[in-house]
């Protein structure tokens, strides 16, 4: 046990009204955690977390904690918060390495999920562990989604995801990968095939583009397409990111583990919608973060930027007059994903909104009867225990709707 970790959790005041509980998404219970912790209860407390969020091991690393748990700490306030994140890693893939799961009593229900991120792993556990019959539809080859093909290998180990796979199989979830629901098969053909609910789960995997000229060169990549398989693109040594949020930081950050020698993120304003403590990563790697640059065309020699004026609040009131041209080898646009429309084409009834979002109820369920829906698809995208929280909400429906 890393020493650190049992000195963080000594420093835990056990708050009567814990802040940092209040700043989980999830709830999640930190004192108490903590407490089980440092009376070496390691099993209750792994129980605890996986019990709360299943997705523990993973957000313990890619949560933006200065923003959540940790940023609303007491100590924080005049000096350093207790970092939870270390402990609850600890913890929770402590357990899960430990942890064996037996398939209940079958309750006579079937579900489908469609799709193998965290949404879907979610929903499938839950579904399952009250013996509902489960089978998960992903187009991916591996689940995870946007955990597998979205995160770095450096931020999230994927022998980190792995671990759900087996989870899910004990429990006797089917998986059917490389499976695409709304191309061959259709959520119609779900529910004539005895499934009396369906689960979407299926994220935004669709590049938001600019709207451009020059988007469609061969000098420019789409971030999810370039995170997705970076080791496949010829990016050369300079590297211009258009965006400021999570996904253009690691694209920035995995441009310079793929051989570039110079990377830089170009954003709109000065606003920065990444983690701080993302962008500070960023820097750390040797990224250049330019703001104030609109983007109005992309070349062969890069990308042409309209250099923004600001005025004293350090809102966009002009543009100078004097194009900037921007010399690099490869553009990578990283400004937001929405989701892809098959399901909303091919299912009567199904509704989204301007954005192509699915609508759904308080309960989590969509327009269409049976069909529930939770994480990014509804909400764009947003962090893994947003999508944690959200299903945890529609799998409550799902049951409620099919009496288990």
């Amino acid at each position: 046990m890393a020493l650190h970790i049992v000195e963080e959790a000594e420093r835990c005041l056990n708050c009567k009204r814990p802040q940092c509980q209040k700043g989980c998404p999830v709830g999640t219970a930190i004192p108490l955690v903590i407490q089980l912790f440092r009376e070496r209860r390691l099993d209750e407390a792994g129980a605890l977390l996986f019990q709360n969020n299943p997705m523990s091991a993973v957000c313990s690393l890619v949560c933006n904690h200065g923003a959540q748990c940790e940023g609303h700490c007491v100590l924080g306030r005049k000096g350093t918060p207790v970092h939870f994140s270390a402990i609850e890693h600890y913890v929770s893939s402590a357990y899960l390495h430990r942890l064996r799961m037996e398939k209940p009593e079958p309750c006579g229900k079937r579900a489908a999920v469609i799709g193998g991120g965290p949404a879907g792993l979610v929903a499938a556990l839950r579904l399952a562990q009250v013996g509902v019959d489960v089978t998960i539809f992903d187009a991916n080859p591996r689940l995870g989604g946007i955990m597998r093909y979205g995160i770095p290998e450096y931020r999230l180990p994927k022998d980190e995801i792995d671990r759900y796979q087996a989870l899910l199989v004990s429990l006797g979830v089917r998986i059917r990968h490389n499976t695409s629901i709304g191309a061959s098969l259709l959520i119609g053909d779900l529910f004539r095939d005895g499934y009396d609910a369906v689960f979407v789960g299926t994220g935004t995997w669709r590049a938001q583009t600019l709207g451009v000229d020059g988007e469609a060169g061969g000098n420019v990549l789409f971030g999810l397409d370039y995170l997705r398989s970076p080791q496949t693109a010829e990016i050369g040594e300079r590297v211009a990111v258009i965006g400021a949020g999570n996904t253009a930081m690691d694209v920035a950050r995995t441009a310079f583990r793929q051989g570039a020698n110079e990377v830089t993120l170009y954003a709109r304003s000065k606003h920065v919608s990444a983690s701080s403590d993302e962008l500070e990563f960023a820097l750390l790697d040797g990224c250049e973060l330019v703001q104030g640059k609109a983007i109005c065309e992309i070349n062969e020699r890069g990308p042409v930027f309209r250099t923004a004026i600001f005025d004293e609040d350090d809102k966009v009131v002009g543009y100078e007059e004097e194009l900037d041209q921007v010399e690099c080898d490869t553009v990578i646009v990283a400004v937001s994903q929405k989701p892809k429309n098959k399901l909303i084409q091919t299912t009567e009834g199904l509704e989204g909104d301007e954005r192509g979002l699915l609508v759904v109820d308080e309960r989590g369920m969509c327009t269409v009867p049976g069909v529930f829906a939770a994480g990014d698809v509804v909400t764009g995208p947003n962090t893994v225990v947003h999508a944690v929280a959200a299903t945890k909400v529609a799998v409550e429906g799902m049951l409620e709707y099919m009496r288990v």
